[in-house]
């Protein structure tokens, strides 16, 4: 039951209470690019009875404040030196990282300072890669939460670009046809954004009506017998007593059906889990009082009371809200000119030194066949030198 006391370690972990820590999770990845020696630190200071009666006691203000991270000092030999081993085991793993990014970049023969480009990985202390120390764990706690906490947002941003590009492939196509091919190409298009509006009503996530809808269609249960501590219950699925983001996730299945089908032309399945990423946060925002991106049990029932559960807005979905402006989407655009453009004169610069090389390779051949011909005359001169001069018949020498 450790899980218990390590409630707390979410708050600053964000995603990790959920990704890492939660019982039965431990095998999902938070996405940062530490995750395994995240999740092994996490695992064995957890089996330190010192340092998880501490983690049980701390106020959440001095954890943040790094005083947790002290405690580092007393916790057991064996531990200590466990975390050790994982640290040298990091540092190897990014000097390799490291010197491999190099030789893809042509940098072989050039001297490598690790402890320079080690800095950019704040997680650990770079200037010690043999032990771990408090200032290790601080690291790792501050990083970790900036990053995980960072991390929807990435995502969010990643989606945009998404779209933008889609759209932008969208108009090149359309710059390739004649009038009469642009004409119909937008017309098909209208029809594909009309079809996929085209659905019924989303219930706002989180509210009464939509987890009635889950109570009956997915639990097979009478709606009028809904009841929101028994719904937790069932949905609970490792019965921990909390709902992490993906058992939130899963909530939503049945209202992301009404809008995507995989099947149908006009639904784009990136833009299904963009929907779920937005669904599950707005309930994050409207559940999870302690920010520790986890929903407990009186979370859930208090929410239950709330008019925002029992009388929702509308829930306006992806097609009523464009991810980027116009003004982005130009911005875009030029951007991908440039790139484009100083991607031509790399070409172009390459082609040239193409030329260049190829003009010096000819001018060396024929540098080195006149050498070779020079070679073979001096040769055949040497030969002709060396022969004894021809007797005369029937002529003799006398002295």
């Amino acid at each position: 039951m450790w899980w218990k006391y390590l409630c707390v370690f979410a708050f600053f972990c964000g995603l990790i209470g959920s990704l890492v820590l939660k019982r039965g999770f431990t095998h999902q990845d938070t996405g940062l690019h530490y995750d395994r020696y995240l999740r092994e630190v996490i695992d064995f200071l957890e089996k330190d009875q010192h340092f998880r009666e501490k983690l049980h006691n701390t106020d959440m203000e001095d954890i943040k404040q790094g005083k947790l991270a002290k405690e580092l000092d007393f916790v057991s030999h064996h531990v200590r030196t466990k975390l050790d081993e994982l640290k040298r085991q990091e540092v190897s793993r990014l000097r390799a990282l490291i010197k491999a990014k190099q030789d893809i970049e042509g940098g072989k023969d050039m001297m490598m300072d690790h402890q320079a480009l080690l800095k950019q990985f704040e997680y650990l202390n770079h200037n010690n890669p043999h032990t771990f120390e408090v200032e290790d764990l601080d690291r790792l706690i501050k990083s970790a939460t900036n990053d995980l906490e960072n991390y929807d947002k990435e995502r969010h941003e990643e989606f945009k670009r998404y779209e933008m590009m889609k759209e932008h492939e969208r108009r090149e196509h359309l710059k390739t046809l004649d009038e009469d091919g642009r004409k119909k190409e937008e017309e098909h298009h209208e029809e594909l954004k009309k079809k996929h509006a085209d659905h019924p009503k989303v219930n706002h996530p989180g509210s009464q009506d939509q987890l009635k809808e889950v109570w009956e269609e997915a639990d097979g249960l009478d709606p009028e017998d809904f009841d929101p501590k028994t719904f937790f219950s069932l949905h609970d699925t490792n019965g921990d007593g909390y709902f992490d983001e993906q058992e939130l996730e899963s909530l939503f299945t049945k209202e992301l059906e009404k809008v995507y089908d995989p099947a149908n032309e006009e639904d784009d399945m990136v833009e299904m889990e963009e929907e779920r990423l937005r669904m599950r946060e707005h309930v994050m925002n409207e559940v999870d009082t302690n920010k520790d991106r986890l929903v407990s049990l009186d979370e859930f029932l208090i929410a239950t009371k709330k008019k925002e559960f029992l009388e929702p807005e509308s829930w306006e979905t992806l097609e009523q809200n464009q991810a980027y402006t116009e003004e982005e989407m130009r911005e875009f655009e030029e951007h991908l000119a440039r790139e484009e453009k100083d991607l031509n004169q790399k070409t172009l610069d390459l082609q040239k030194q193409k030329e260049e090389l190829e003009r010096q390779q000819e001018q060396l051949n024929a540098q080195k066949l006149e050498l070779q011909q020079a070679v073979e005359h001096m040769a055949r001169l040497k030969t002709q030198n060396a022969e004894p001069p021809a007797e005369h018949k029937g002529e003799q020498i006398y002295l």
